[in-house]
């Protein structure tokens, strides 16, 4: 097996892993009383990211590994763990809110308003880099900094109706 191929099978299998926590802790959230807004754009970041990945797997499965950019991704995925577990179950791919509960403040929380995001807009042209893959990383670096600015302001907006 390949560096590229470890790389990606890795990324893959913990997307599908993220898939499986992400909807469990959102039907129990809405099982809870929570509810969801800015679904409208779910579709459009899912077929982002499915496509990130499928045209990674297309176009980089077998490129030689570019180290300082494998090692800025553990640095990010430490990251994401960080945010994961202090988010617990209240942790989502969608944007669900929780009446009556407080905004999480620990964690990375405390320095900055959507850590998670900040991981992933470096994550998305991070991996392409890591496979030496520029073109891709500009494109989907740009079309993921679209799809969060519309994401966050979705989010914003709830949390401002919410409080």
């Amino acid at each position: 097996m390949t560096g590229s191929v470890a790389l990606l099978g890795f990324l893959t299998l913990q997307r599908a892993i993220e898939l499986v926590i992400a909807t469990r802790h959102t039907r129990a959230l809405l099982a809870r009383g929570a509810y969801e807004v800015g679904a409208s754009h779910y579709p459009v970041m899912v077929a982002l990211h499915a496509t990130w990945l499928a045209t990674l797997w297309a176009f980089g499965w077998n490129r030689p590994l570019d180290l300082p950019f494998v090692a800025a991704f553990v640095v990010l995925q430490c990251g994401r763990l960080w945010v994961l577990a202090t988010l617990g179950e209240r942790w989502t791919t969608r944007i669900v809110m929780l009446p009556g509960a407080a905004p999480v403040t620990g964690g990375p929380f405390r320095f900055v308003r959507h850590p998670n995001y900040i991981v992933v807009a470096f994550e998305i042209p991070c991996v392409p880099l890591a496979l030496g893959l520029v073109w891709h990383a500009l494109v989907f670096g740009t079309a993921n900094l679209a799809m969060l600015a519309w994401r966050i302001r979705a989010e914003n907006r709830a949390y401002a109706e919410l409080t």
